[in-house]
């Protein structure tokens, strides 16, 4: 049997990247997929990429900041299919990269409504049916940036490490249940985000890890399939590292 056969899995931002790759390692261990994207035609082809791998999966298209999208999400996988196991919560963007003072306030809110709003959501709405049946797992995707702040990357830092906190406070709150709670910590991961980075940007952050790579999608997702199994049974609160040793603490 595999890891997650049976078991119904919400990955947001699921239609390319880290979070396709999720998807695509869940579902390859059995889950069924519920991709949440903002983009209908990236998140169609996904969908149709995992189908033609006999994944089960469907896809609910909207911002993730939006409650009513949250709620819809988790309607449809439980009138899919009854039940919801694993929340990744992946969705995310990098920003504008300037020094703060260049900043507009808008652009700082733009920016937490996809990092850090999102991930609320996700949890209020998913939560309590874990609690219903005293069994779940979440996964946060947060950043380096989270614990050592990028500078001219201050929206972006700033709401990774708010997932961070969230992480932890969440775990806590439901440490004496079946449901736990962490977060990884990516330092650069070879994806279309580093697209809206400058090249300056980039090296910046490639020039501190010791490894001197980026690193892949499948390795990350490797990561998150243990974090979302059963076997990670005594860890909840916690921040797991992927960084390629940039990570000092």
């Amino acid at each position: 049997m595999s890891v997650f056969t049976d078991q119904v899995a919400i990955v947001t931002g699921g239609a390319t990247g880290i979070g396709h790759a999720i998807a695509s390692r869940l579902g390859g261990e059995g889950a069924r997929i519920l991709i949440v994207d903002l983009d209908r035609d990236e998140a169609e082809w996904a969908v149709g990429e995992l189908a033609a791998s006999g994944i089960d999966v469907r896809i609910q298209v909207g911002d993730v900041a939006d409650p009513s999208v949250a709620a819809s999400s988790v309607s449809q996988a439980l009138e899919t299919w009854g039940r919801i196991d694993v929340l990744v919560n992946n969705a995310g963007i990098g920003g504008n990269v300037a020094p703060i003072w260049e900043l507009p306030v808008e652009e700082m809110d733009r920016v937490y409504r996809s990092n850090l709003r999102g991930v609320f959501l996700f949890c209020h709405e998913v939560i309590p049916h874990m609690m219903e049946r005293d069994y779940g797992r979440i996964v946060n995707i947060a950043s380096i940036a989270g614990k050592e702040g990028n500078p001219r990357m201050v929206p972006y830092s700033a709401t990774k490490a708010a997932v961070i906190g969230l992480t932890k406070s969440v775990g806590k709150e439901l440490a004496n249940t079946g449901i736990r709670v962490n977060c990884i910590t990516p330092a650069v991961i070879q994806t279309r985000i580093l697209d809206q980075l400058t090249p300056a940007q980039v090296d910046y952050m490639l020039e501190r890890i010791p490894m001197g790579r980026t690193g892949e999608v499948s390795e990350v997702a490797a990561l998150v399939a243990w974090l979302a199994s059963k076997e990670c049974s005594f860890s909840t609160g916690a921040v797991f590292d992927i960084s390629g040793g940039r990570a000092t603490y």
